[in-house]
């Protein structure tokens, strides 16, 4: 499946995303779940699965007001340094552990919205990356069954202020709308191997970073070992697994998103997201 969050006529809902359109799953289900998140910790996810076996559309994506994939997770917890080639070209050493910093609600941005350049700085740079769903509360989660504890996957976008992110990750990474996520969560059920997927950002239509996630450091289940050894991972959490190469600051002269940039990442299996620059 894939699954959205969206508002309709002033509701907050939960639908699918078929070929003409959008299911509406929560008109489907008499609205028992008020969000992704809570169907999520209901274990309602084969319960939207029926609802959705042989339905129409019965939106279409002019009719609704797209949010992120989960509004409202408990937390969103970020990878950095996962990649070994983007490691390289900030000039950092190969971490031994997961290095993992964490983002509030109010940087997320849905599909085809607006990511904000702030104005207190024009180093406004591209990650892109996969991002992971959890599906169930856990705790001390061993990497031979982690995989195990994911609902689904979507794309994310990392936006990152590189000037102050120098003195703090937290402030670098957390200023208000600069992580996009969707365009949908694909349920875990479609996606065999987090492992084996391409990604891509591109920025106006051209290709800036391009790899696949055989190349994390960390792989997905060991970043869930990791990060449920140190606290509870809760239904709709959000994991963000790290960025390839090829961001702006590892260029020469740096390339910096600016206002009326597009900005598209492609994760094959999952979808594109795609997002537009505007300054603050």
């Amino acid at each position: 499946m894939r699954l959205i969050s969206f508002r309709h006529a002033g509701a907050a809902k939960i639908g699918a995303v078929v070929e003409g359109g959008i299911v509406d799953l929560s008109a489907r289900t008499s609205a028992r779940w008020p969000s992704l998140r809570m169907a999520i910790a209901g274990k309602a996810l084969g319960e939207l699965a029926a609802a959705l076996k042989g339905a129409s559309a019965d939106l279409s994506f002019d009719d609704v007001e797209l949010q992120p994939v989960i509004p409202d997770p408990d937390k969103i917890l970020c990878v950095g340094l996962n990649y070994a080639s983007h490691v390289g070209e900030v000039g950092r050493q190969l971490p031994t552990v997961p290095s993992v910093f964490s983002r509030l609600h109010n940087t997320l941005v849905a599909h085809g919205g607006d990511i904000v350049r702030p104005r207190a700085s024009i180093d406004f740079d591209f990650e892109g990356e996969l991002a992971v769903i959890i599906g169930e509360r856990c705790r001390h989660v061993s990497r031979a069954s982690a995989l195990s504890v994911i609902a689904g996957y979507t794309c994310f976008l990392d936006g990152s202020v590189r000037d102050f992110q120098k003195h703090s990750v937290t402030a670098g990474k957390n200023f208000p709308a600069t992580g996009p996520l969707g365009p949908w969560l694909v349920t875990s059920d479609v996606v065999s191997d987090p492992q084996r997927l391409e990604l891509t950002t591109r920025l106006n239509g051209t290709v800036v970073q391009h790899d696949t996630t055989d190349h994390m450091i960390f792989d997905v289940a060991t970043i869930i070992e990791y990060l449920s050894t140190v606290t509870w991972l809760e239904p709709g959490d959000v994991i963000a697994t790290g960025t390839p190469d090829g961001v702006g600051l590892g260029r020469k002269p740096p390339l910096w998103m600016k206002a009326g940039d597009k900005v598209e990442v492609e994760i094959s299996g999952i979808g594109k997201l795609n997002v537009n620059v505007v300054d603050e």
